[in-house]
Formats: C-alpha cells, sequence, structure tokens
C-alpha cells in the first residue's frame, strides 16, 4: 500500500500533529511525506523519525502563503506521481479546506476525525470520532483511493526512525490557482499556542476576576501548558476571546486539559472532550465537570492551584 502524508510546517518546523500523522501513515505501510513551500532540508529530513521513508518538497516560494487551491493542486498532483493510494494528513482548519478539494480531484473517499488504524481485515474499515467525541463510528470506505485526516492526539508518535532522504519534487501550477490574496493574518500570542497545545490549563469564573489569573499562567508555564478559559469569562473581557473553550470557541485535544473553577456547562465540555485526561478543581462538589472528569479535587482553586503549582516545581 503506497502511503502519501502531507505534513503541515509553521515557522519552518513541522507540526507534532503532522508528526503523528506520518506515525499514522508508516504503520499502514511505506509512507512518503509531502512538504510545501519554504522548509529547510534539514527540518523535513527528521520526519524519517516519524516513520517518513522519504520526503517530497515541492519548493515554490508561492505556496508559503497557504492557499487553498494551489495546495489541492500540489497535493493531488503528487499522489498521482507515487501512485498513492493513501493520503494521510492532520486534522486541522488548512487540511479540512484542502483535503476535500484533493477528494474531488481524484475521486477518494474522505474519512475525517480518525482515532485508529483502518481494519483491513474485510475490506478497508475506519474509526472515527462523532458527535464531538460521544461516540465513535466505523467507516467502510470503498473507493480505490482513500483520504484520511487523523485526530490530535490519537495516535502514538513514532520517533526512532533514521533521517529521511528529501528529493524535489516539481509541480506545474498555473497562476490562476493563487488568485486569491491573504490581506492579513492574525495569530493567537504566548508561549503555547491553544490549538497545539499538549497541555491546557483553563480558568472558569470561579477565579473571581482577571486580576487573580497570575496562578493560572504560573502553572501552565510550570507545565509548559498553554492557558485557556470558559466563555462567560471571555465574554467579561478578563481573558482575550482567542483563549475561549468550547464548542463555540477554540476546542482542544491535548493529552492533558485541567480546570479549574470551571463547572462545566455543555458547551464547553464540546470543546473539551477529546482531551485524553481531563482534571478538574473547583469547590462545588455538584459542578457537571467532575462527571467528565478522570481526575478532580474539590477544594478552594486559591488553596489547590499553588500549592499544586509547588509541587509540580519540586517534581519537574
Amino acid at each position: 500500500m503506497s502511503i502519501l502524508v502531507f505534513i503541515e510546517t509553521e515557522e519552518g518546523k513541522i507540526k507534532k500533529s503532522s508528526r503523528e500523522a506520518i506515525s499514522f501513515g508508516a504503520a499502514l505501510g511505506e509512507t512518503t511525506a509531502l512538504a510545501l513551500g519554504s522548509v529547510s532540508e534539514e527540518e523535513l529530513a527528521t520526519a524519517g523519525q516519524n516513520g517518513a521513508a522519504k520526503v517530497l518538497h515541492v519548493a515554490d516560494d508561492r505556496l508559503n502563503a497557504g492557499l487553498i487551491q494551489p495546495y489541492a493542486e500540489a497535493i493531488a498532483a503528487a499522489m498521482e506521481s507515487i501512485g498513492a493510494e493513501v493520503l494521510v494528513t492532520a486534522k486541522s482548519s488548512l487540511a479540512d479546506a484542502v483535503v476535500g478539494r484533493v477528494a474531488a480531484k481524484t475521486g477518494a473517499g474522505l474519512v475525517s476525525n480518525v482515532v485508529a488504524l483502518p481494519d483491513t481485515s474485510n475490506g478497508f474499515v475506519v474509526k472515527r470520532s462523532i458527535y464531538t467525541g460521544k461516540a465513535f463510528a466505523n467507516v467502510s470506505v470503498t473507493t480505490d483511493k482513500k483520504i484520511l485526516a487523523i485526530k490530535k492526539n490519537a495516535i502514538d508518535l513514532k520517533q526512532d526512525g533514521a533521517a529521511a532522504a528529501v528529493e524535489a519534487l516539481s509541480v506545474s501550477l498555473d497562476d490562476a490557482l493563487f488568485g486569491a490574496k491573504i490581506t492579513a493574518t492574525e495569530k493567537a500570542e504566548g508561549d503555547v499556542l491553544l490549538p497545539e497545545a499538549d497541555i491546557v490549563v483553563s480558568g472558569g469564573r470561579g477565579l473571581k476576576g482577571p486580576e487573580n489569573w497570575g496562578m493560572i499562567e504560573d502553572l501552565a508555564k510550570t507545565l509548559g501548558a498553554a492557558t485557556g478559559c470558559s466563555k462567560p469569562v471571555s465574554d467579561m473581557d478578563w481573558r482575550p476571546h482567542h483563549e475561549h473553550v468550547g464548542q463555540t470557541g477554540v476546542k482542544v485535544s491535548p493529552s492533558l486539559y485541567i480546570a479549574v473553577g470551571i463547572s462545566g456547562a455543555i458547551q464547553h465540555l464540546a470543546g473539551v472532550n477529546s482531551s485524553k485526561y481531563i482534571v478538574v478543581i473547583n469547590k462545588d462538589e455538584e459542578a457537571p465537570f467532575f462527571k467528565a472528569a478522570d481526575y478532580g479535587v474539590v477544594g478552594d482553586a486559591f488553596d489547590v492551584v499553588p500549592k499544586l503549582n509547588e509541587a509540580l516545581k519540586k517534581a519537574l
């Protein structure tokens, strides 16, 4: 089975979610990774650590803008050039927009939110997360070509491979594909960006005001985590809106989600229930969030969080 993995980069580095996609592909068969735009050969070679046999690089500077149409054209061309039967990508806002177009170009069946390797004992059956992580569906893909978008943190990351060979790939991209123009890009600020974070520490109204957010930031710094908040907190301008986690905010799927002083309304749970582990700190033992938690601490956040942070500093 020939596998092509589309890898995304940020500031010249391969994203962790794309490395997970490479590991997924390597578990299926011989995997070739594909990078678009300006990325160093040294960085691309590290994709071999995650299981890529080689990396194809379309080093067209026009692709640095991240436009959807030329990305789809380049990926479809790469699939054809190596005869790829399966395209694997991390699920992301960019990939969501791109792979639908690739599916239309190639006639591939597309499955998103994939959480496990396909079952090939009787066809090609893929397990995916549905209903914001509350249930799973097994989807049979019968097309010759297949596209799988892998949910973040659903796949174990392989890191023991050798450096991959990097090869230039020439793809003819018509100027008309670059008709759209991105005039401005606004990115969330912070040491760790919320959508990519492996650990998230969030606060709610239980913190009583923005002046008390220092202990959330201190705990996040100790853990190398991103900070988030509930919707009421962002609505009251205690925290910036890009930190709002929930159904109408940022949906996260970190390895660890720590909720401090958040009751656990259904809208918030919908944005975090894909987390591997959830820890809830709340003085209200009846808070709904405890029902979704893997671990819970019933106590005053102003007492628990500083002590937790001090203990972690000693342990880490």
